[in-house]
């Protein structure tokens, strides 16, 4: 069998240590700074004359020993050359630090490492990258890529001693650990900076303790740091560096699997996060990106492999297993615990029992090993910070895809985000969330939902945004059927809650909470099913098997970063968001009027009213923005040969008119709904900011270079079937414009409307220099200063004028008048540049 290795790229930033390095230290066996000089170095001395009675030994990955204020390593000859995942987190955070976001249990960085010997009595550290790959070890690419992607060296220890038996190399690593380096510590001083940290402060910074384990050896160390410059943000000047921060880092070093597990290749038709590699054998004629699905590493016991085979359900040899931080409130603890259990049914589908298992973190008592900062150990680790939300990363083995670990970070403000979201997205149909404090049992559904996303990303799971475009709108309000199947078939989509439900519909709790779905457990039997003894795939049953799912809508994937599609939106539902939208539109109209009821608080003053008003504003400018997507929307659906049909498609003609002519209802025509005077002077705020700050970013989004590109491509492409660029101005002058047919007096509101869109057209004509390239289509750029669309906007603003001028004539209201000719005035002005 050939040999397989990967090879990898040059890793730039060697590890920077500390110019208070001493001769004295030099001579005990400390590392060695890249570019000094080999003479530094001494000979190994005997065991016994270094590792004295003194030490305090631990035994491990690496034998580890303290000697006073000395950490010595023993290298075993079997780990040389072994990968090594360095993994490093905060573990202690200062509420200096917390104004840029710095946490305890944040990950900071994350390496690959060797230990090799070196020459004249050294040990190396090398940094290894897995960018690069050549499989077979006989060819002669394989000895090119080889030659070209030498890993660079990160430190250099002197050997201090040899053990007894000849078989481990001891290194004194004290020095390297109080370091500032960029292997342990934070990746690169860009990663500092994001964090406020300057140079760290050598007397104020030492080793707390050094800790060896079966598979991995810890490290931790308090760093402090000169604090950097606040950014300029939002307008505001830069802030002076002054001060201090002081943080305890943990590096945790995981030896990775000697045989890596075997992978599976990513597939864009289901939603899986990818490791990846450039592969120069892979392609005879040249190269080609390998990418790989993010997987744990799931595998029946030996003894039940024929079983498994068989379609039986068995017990994997190690069971995914996340722990709840000890820190979280108590109550919270069994909500998180039922985020996590709720994908057991989805691993069932993969042939899985008890695969995914949510415990709370064992007490000193139980388990006096047990740390949340310990890699083996996955965790839900609660923060106690104002920020509202949470996230789930993970570590994964950059050779095969194989997730090593995770820590999901959980703020302990996202229970303010979720008590949002829930009000303005049900309260007219869940008495439940008509006030400021929910109850216990509802906070907690609302926790256990979140849980589940994010224990999904752990899995591997990317966002799949289009997973709630698949279902029809109207069985958003069919009781039976929505609480038989939810209201979209991916925890993963952004689809928060049911808000096409109606209060007639009767729709309870399991029609208006998203959970794991159909789509969850096709993905999860996708990435972890096994399907022969050997694990290894087999590429065409596999493909076979997702052409089959594709042919049940419901398992269709719709990637969170497309920009054309709109099927892939966050926060809508159903498989028409001009529906939708109208539905949720009555929902916010009922609860506007009890805002003032529902948001009260006692010896409070209108802060909760005030927020709760932005977020049902902020929830009808996602509706906009959902039907918005509509116009010019093209749409992707990744396909392998053995498809039918195109991968890119058109939105429909029909589709678009009906978008536009929900804006025109909905939006154009001012929405007077919104505004209670009220209400507006209790919060501060003015009407006509109120209705210009909702009309506007759909007005940009509408005459904006891409879309306008998108519809001049869709006509090119689909003839006379399309909905074309003339069509779509003539539809925004009858909504924005219709009082140029009818003479009636202009209020306020449209007059603001129609001076918006006529500035906007002017900047689409006369686009300033930076603007004059668009990207659109995905990625695909397009120019826009010479194209039709410039073209049309002129030819736009000419026939509008000519309808102003006949207009003001006939218009009998002064301030209706002054307004057109002003708009009159404007347009000549554009016209006339040269």
């Amino acid at each position: 069998m050939k040999k397989q290795l990967l090879l990898m790229a040059l890793a730039v930033g060697s590890a920077t240590l500390s110019m208070a390095q001493t001769d004295t230290t030099r001579r005990a066996g400390g590392a060695v700074p890249p570019g000094a000089s080999a003479a530094a170095s001494t000979q190994p001395k005997a065991y016994s004359a270094v590792i004295t009675d003194k030490a305090v030994t631990q035994r491990g990955m690496f034998t580890t020993h303290k000697i006073d204020d000395k950490y010595f390593f023993e290298i075993p000859d079997s780990l040389l050359g072994r990968d090594i995942l360095v993994i490093t987190r905060i573990s202690k955070s200062s509420a200096d630090l917390r104004a840029a976001q710095t946490y305890s249990g944040d990950q900071i960085n994350s390496n690959v490492i060797r230990f090799e010997k070196g020459p004249n009595n050294k040990v190396f550290l090398r940094k290894v990258s897995y960018r690069v790959y050549s499989p077979d070890s006989t060819s002669s690419m394989y000895q090119n890529v080889q030659r070209n992607n030498i890993q660079a060296i990160a430190a250099s220890f002197n050997i201090s001693a040899f053990t007894n038996a000849k078989d481990a190399s001891v290194i004194d690593v004290t020095t390297y650990i109080n370091s500032d380096n960029e292997i342990l510590y934070f990746s690169s001083p860009a990663a500092k900076t994001r964090a406020r940290l300057g140079a760290q402060q050598a007397d104020r910074s030492y080793i707390t303790d050094v800790k060896s384990f079966p598979g991995n050896v810890d490290i931790s160390a308090v760093k402090t740091y000169a604090l950097a410059a606040a950014p300029a943000t939002g307008g505001a000047p830069a802030g002076a560096a002054s001060g201090f921060g002081t943080l305890e880092l943990k590096a945790s070093m995981v030896l990775l699997p000697k045989v890596p597990m075997k992978p599976r290749l990513f597939d864009p038709r289901v939603a899986y996060f990818t490791v990846g590699y450039t592969d120069f054998d892979a392609n005879p004629q040249g190269v080609k990106e390998i990418s790989l699905a993010k997987r744990w590493r799931l595998e029946p016991k030996p003894q039940d492999m024929a079983k498994y085979l068989r379609g039986e359900l068995v017990e994997p040899m190690k069971p995914i297993v996340f722990y709840i931080d000890p820190a979280t409130p108590k109550k919270w603890v069994k909500y998180l615990i039922q985020g996590v259990n709720d994908w057991q049914k989805a691993f069932e589908k993969a042939g899985f029992k008890n695969a995914i298992i949510g415990k709370e973190a064992p007490t000193p008592q139980q388990d006096p090993t047990w740390s949340i900062d310990d890699a083996r150990n996955s965790v839900i680790v609660y923060k106690p910070s104002e920020v509202q939300n949470a996230s789930g990363p993970s570590t994964s083995d950059p050779r095969s895809g194989e997730i090593l670990e995770s820590h999901i970070n959980w703020f302990h403000n996202i229970q303010s985000l979720l008590r949002d979201w829930y009000f303005i997205q049900t309260a007219n149909v869940d008495p439940r969330a008509r006030k400021m404090e929910l109850d216990e049992d509802l906070m907690g559904e609302l926790i256990r939902f979140v849980s589940a996303h994010e224990v999904g990303h752990t899995l591997g799971l990317r966002h799949n945004h289009g997973s709630s475009s698949t279902v029809p709108v109207e069985k958003l309000r069919d009781k039976a059927w929505v609480e038989a199947n939810g209201h979209t078939p991916s925890m993963m989509d952004y689809a928060r809650f049911n808000y096409v439900a109606q209060p007639e519909d009767k729709i309870g709790p399991k029609g208006l909470f998203p959970r794991v779905g159909a789509y969850d457990e096709w993905s999860i039997d996708w990435g972890y099913r096994i399907y022969n003894k050997e694990n290894i795939d087999d590429q065409s049953k596999i493909n076979a098997r997702v052409v089959e799912a594709s042919k049940n809508p419901f398992l269709w994937f719709g990637t969170e970063s497309n920009p054309d599609d709109p099927r892939s939106q966050s926060e809508d539902l159903s498989d028409n968001a001009m529906v939708a939208s109208t539905y949720g539109i009555k929902n916010l109209q009922a609860i506007i009027k009890n805002l003032p009821e529902w948001t009260k608080t006692k010896n409070e003053g209108y802060d909760n009213l005030k927020n709760m008003y932005t977020q049902l504003r902020g929830q009808f400018g996602r509706y906009m923005g959902h039907v918005n997507k509509n116009i010019g929307g093209l749409m992707e659906t990744p396909k392998t040969l053995e498809q039918a049909g195109n991968i890119y498609e058109r939105t429909p003609a029909a589709k678009q008119r009906e978008a536009m002519a929900f804006l025109d209802a909905q939006l154009f025509k001012t929405p007077t709904w919104i505004i209670d005077q009220n209400m507006l002077d209790k919060t501060g705020e003015n009407a006509l900011d109120v209705i210009h700050s909702l009309q506007n970013p759909t007005m940009s989004r509408l005459l904006g270079a891409n879309t306008l590109t998108k519809l001049i491509n869709g006509e090119l492409a689909d003839g006379s079937a399309a909905y074309k660029i003339s069509d779509f101005f003539a539809d925004m002058e009858n909504s924005i414009f219709s009082e140029l047919k009818t003479n009636g007096p202009i209020d306020l509101y449209r007059r603001n409307l129609q001076k918006s869109y006529v500035d906007k057209l002017i900047a689409v004509a006369y686009p300033a220099p930076a603007a004059a390239t668009a990207t659109t289509g995905f990625g695909r750029p397009t120019s826009v200063a010479l194209g039709d669309a410039q073209s049309y906007a002129k030819g736009q603003l000419k026939a509008l004028n000519a309808k102003i001028k006949s207009a003001t004539a006939a218009q009998g209201d002064s301030r209706s008048k002054f307004h057109l000719e002003d708009l009159s005035d404007k347009i000549e002005t554009a016209l006339d540049k040269k």
